[in-house]
């Protein structure tokens, strides 16, 4: 790394942080302690105001300030930025008024070829979901569900809400602890601890008729609320390793209960651990529905027998 670059480097690096020791410079940007010393006091006589403290690793106190180098962006970073707002087109995502005032501060930082490269890498690459008719780079159209930016001012400011769902045609009020929101499929999901029936509750946020703050008279603490997850969660049953093929029927159609963990780097395979209540008829039907659906690119490590019977019926049928 230039000495320039280290320089505007270490700034950022620096401004980040309340205190900072030589030893750590050294350590980070892998120079000798006469170069921390020297970049520091160079960055010192530039206007960035640090007030030393004695000791042996001649540490540093950072005093608030707004002294930063200008950000310059390679031709690379700036290929791989818009790449970025070009593959997360049609993906449901919030702030799409953010996204395009971004994209659009960034354009009149790059030059004309840059602008032209960008403009020809956006009529070239196709995302899943992109129009090949309308390969406008500011044309970020893809809203999403109309609550979804709400929910997520919310949840910034407290986890406890009161959400309100339509189901078929009835409207039902949960007040949960939001636990995640997955997004798959341009579908954001909602996963919650029920605060009243004490368990999960996962919907998808397009059911999302409004979303308001929940304040209990008792509230439970978030260590309680993942001790009774915990307590209450049912014992695996079912563990199934997953193939390349198997995933990708996986990315295609999964119940929203059910998830898996990527076994490689590659993400070529990986295990699959759940419970199925097999007293339950339809619980099971449905589970080996779907099991039979991913196909032969998967072993099974564990099944209860009621599910293995089922199975063998199934593929009893199939050979008639």
């Amino acid at each position: 790394m230039k000495k320039v670059e280290r320089i505007n480097v270490m700034m950022r690096y620096i401004n980040n942080r309340a205190h900072f020791t030589i030893s750590e410079i050294m350590r980070e940007f892998n120079v000798s302690r006469s170069t921390a010393i020297r970049d520091i006091r160079e960055i010192e006589s530039m206007g960035m105001p640090l007030v030393s403290e004695a000791g042996r690793d001649g540490g540093y106190f950072v005093m608030h300030n707004s002294v930063l180098p200008e950000v310059r962006f390679t031709d690379h970073e700036v290929k791989a930025l818009f790449i970025a707002f070009m593959a997360t087109r049609n993906q449901q995502l919030p702030y799409l008024k953010s996204r395009r005032s971004i994209a659009e501060k960034l354009l009149s930082l790059i030059s004309q070829s840059q602008q032209d490269d960008l403009i020809l890498l956006n009529q070239l690459l196709l995302f899943e979901g992109t129009n090949p008719y309308n390969p406008d780079l500011l044309d970020l159209s893809d809203l999403p569900h109309p609550m979804v930016e709400t929910l997520f001012q919310m949840l910034l400011m407290d986890r406890y809400l009161l959400f309100t769902i339509r189901e078929g045609e009835e409207t039902k009020s949960y007040p949960l602890y939001l636990l995640h929101l997955h997004h798959e499929k341009s579908f954001w999901i909602i996963e919650g601890f029920d605060l009243k029936e004490e368990k999960k509750r996962t919907f998808p946020a397009d059911q999302l008729i409004d979303v308001k703050p929940y304040s209990p008279k008792e509230q439970l603490g978030e260590k309680e609320i993942f001790k009774r997850i915990n307590t209450g969660k049912e014992q695996i049953n079912v563990v199934l390793e997953l193939g390349p093929k198997a995933i990708a029927q996986y990315k295609k159609y999964h119940p929203l209960s059910v998830s898996i963990a990527y076994t490689n780097p590659y993400q070529t395979t990986a295990t699959l651990k759940t419970y199925v209540d097999v007293r339950k008829p339809e619980e099971l039907t449905e589970f080996t529905n779907w099991m039979l659906f991913l196909g032969k690119d998967l072993k099974v490590r564990e099944m209860p027998d009621e599910m293995v019977h089922d199975v063998q019926k199934r593929f009893e049928l199939y050979s008639i």
